[in-house]
């Protein structure tokens, strides 16, 4: 961060007098625009989304905010230190989770929503320059109504009395071999710590609500099919509070009629005319950026290749690019009219050949080569 830092306020576009609420709604419409995970290689976004999360961890702890309300960024505590350092996407997953800090209840187990997957196809154009992709699918979300507490508002959910908000409780069993204590959930509260008296309508005290989200997600370049972007927090949040889950979205890459890919190499077909093998020609071949003249030489056979450097796509594990190789076919005329066959055999005189059955047999030539004649 730079020397002089931004004012947490301002980062997040809320007054001073701001609401909890407010705070924790402001961060998690910039924290969704601005995650590395959605702006991949765009370094301002993710210093953005750096200062946003320090700024809501101070704003949303009720101590830190005292004491930065006093004295600053200059306070008598440093706040990245004074209940830990801040981890950005722990403060973001537990942001759109339900809890301020991810716990369902005092000393309860963090509970993580379901993780989700998605699938998005792109083509090799895409895979040569990268790609802004949208995606749209469902999740279980925080209730913006209760905010994730599963309140009504105006309420609070208060502590379990039989667990006293730890979420378990312990329970004696009298076997042969003497007295076993077991762990388990707290029946009243279900472990989640917490007692509801007063649900939220809107969610009926879950906290969480089925949401329809759309996320415009970077595709960097070079991608392979079936490659996976993981996009922390993005999943279903838990119902009851605690981390939402991950999405993780699949990159399929289409087909392109025109190439076949192996990893960063292109491999193309070049057809090419019994003229222009013979005699050579200048043509036109297309490459994932338009398309390039190519020198074939004169007497090119089927088989023989022409590598054009640097035409294929990018290394994803370094740096570069790979090659487009295309591999020649000669093609029969078929078809052929009168006059052409009178030419092609005008051909084969003049080279000394005798098509249809007229020039010796290959054991023959041999047997030629053999006895001398």
């Amino acid at each position: 961060m730079d020397s002089v830092k931004a004012d947490y306020y301002e980062l997040l576009g809320v007054a001073r007098d701001a609401s909890d609420t407010e705070i924790k709604r402001a961060y998690r419409k910039l924290a969704r625009e601005h995650h590395p995970d959605v702006r991949q290689g765009d370094s301002q976004s993710e210093e953005l989304f750096k200062q946003i999360s320090e700024a809501y961890a101070v704003l949303s702890d009720p101590e830190r905010r005292s004491q930065y309300d006093r004295y600053g960024h200059n306070g008598p505590q440093d706040f990245g230190q004074a209940s830990g350092p801040f981890d950005i996407f722990d403060i973001f997953a537990s942001a759109f989770g339900g809890d301020p800090f991810g716990f369902a209840g005092r000393g309860a187990r963090v509970a993580t929503g379901q993780s989700l997957r998605y699938e998005v196809q792109i083509d090799l154009q895409d895979v040569l320059s990268g790609v802004d992709k949208q995606v749209k699918y469902s999740r279980l979300a925080v209730c913006e109504t209760c905010d994730g507490t599963g309140a009504a508002p105006g309420t609070q959910p208060r502590t379990c009395g039989t667990c006293g908000g730890v979420g378990q409780v312990r329970a004696a069993h009298s076997t042969f071999i003497g007295t076993i204590s077991t762990v388990q959930d707290c029946p009243h509260c279900r472990g989640t710590g917490q007692v509801i008296a007063t649900p939220c309508e809107d969610c009926g005290g879950r906290g969480v609500q089925e949401r329809t989200e759309t996320l415009t997600v970077t595709i960097p370049a070079g991608v392979d099919d079936g490659d996976e972007l993981v996009l922390r927090g993005y999943g279903s949040a838990p119902p009851g509070g605690g981390l939402a889950g991950d999405l993780y979205v699949r990159i399929r890459v289409a087909d392109d009629p025109r190439f076949l890919r192996r990893g960063a190499e292109l491999h193309a077909e070049l057809e090419l005319t019994m003229v222009q093998a013979a005699l050579g020609d200048s043509v036109t071949v297309p490459t994932l950026e338009g398309e390039e003249q190519v020198e074939v030489a004169a007497g090119t056979q089927t088989g023989e290749q022409t590598v054009l450097p640097g035409r294929g796509l990018p290394k994803s594990r370094s740096r570069g690019r790979g090659d487009l190789t295309l591999h020649m076919r000669v093609l029969t005329p078929t078809h052929l009219t009168p006059r052409q066959k009178e030419l092609l055999a005008e051909f084969a005189a003049e080279r000394g050949e005798h098509p249809n059955g007229r020039d010796k047999g290959f054991f023959e030539r041999i047997k030629d080569a053999i006895s001398g004649e």
